[in-house]
């Protein structure tokens, strides 16, 4: 199955994932998933990101956060999609649910955290809010 968008099938299944209350899933690796995940562990959302197998069939093996019997993850919503992009400067970076969620950016240092984008002075493409 060809996906058009692979962040935004990523970023469904975690939060199908942690409807379901499932620990890992995974899914076929790629640089920018990867990137997403370890924002998301650096974040608490995620406790682990590790890639599996050998080419060409390497995996991403993504662990949910839990506390207790609750996902971490209450809800995400994909911003910027390959049919309309969306990239915000640093003044213009979302403050995600009243600051209790985060805003994730492609820059060009990388995948970051709204509040390091702010920091760093940077904007970028709005990948997604999580919360």
């Amino acid at each position: 199955m060809i996906v058009n968008d692979p962040i935004g099938d990523m970023l469904i299944q975690i939060k199908n994932a942690a409807m379901a209350k499932k620990r890992t899933i995974e899914l076929p690796h790629s640089k920018l998933k990867l990137a997403l995940a370890q924002t998301l562990v650096k974040a608490g959302y995620l406790t682990d990101a590790t890639v599996t197998g050998e080419a060409p069939k390497v995996r991403l093996r993504m662990t949910l956060a839990y506390e207790g019997k609750i996902p971490v993850l209450t809800d995400l919503r994909r911003i910027s999609k390959p049919g309309l992009r969306l990239y915000v400067g640093k003044s213009e970076i979302p403050r995600v649910v009243g600051g209790m969620g985060i805003a994730i950016l492609s820059t060009p240092q990388g995948i970051l955290i709204g509040n390091e984008a702010k920091k760093q002075g940077v904007g970028g493409e709005l990948l997604c809010e999580v919360w």
